[in-house]
């Protein structure tokens, strides 16, 4: 039995942020569920604030901020560091 990865990306709905959830979709696997979230909403962008997203686009699995995303931008080997398109 797989256990699913939830994937956060706070978006802007930039082209940066695009390029990341085209980036997550690519490399994720089956165990993943990916959630694309508007920091435009306010309830998100608390969210992301209390996981300490300080710049977008940001990602975080299972309710951590991938450490690729703590104060720069989003590296793929990081991700996949993390386990993202392995399944569990």
């Amino acid at each position: 039995m797989t256990t699913k990865r939830i994937v956060d990306i706070f978006s802007a709905g930039c082209t940066a942020c695009q390029d990341t959830i085209d980036l997550v979709n690519q490399i994720a696997c089956t165990s993943c569920e990916i959630n694309i979230l508007d920091m435009h909403d306010q309830d998100v962008a608390t969210r992301a604030k209390s996981l300490g997203v300080r710049s977008v686009p940001a990602v975080a699995i299972n309710g951590q901020l991938v450490n690729c995303c703590k104060g720069r931008g989003v590296d793929e080997s990081m991700l996949r560091a993390v386990g993202l398109g392995t399944a569990k």
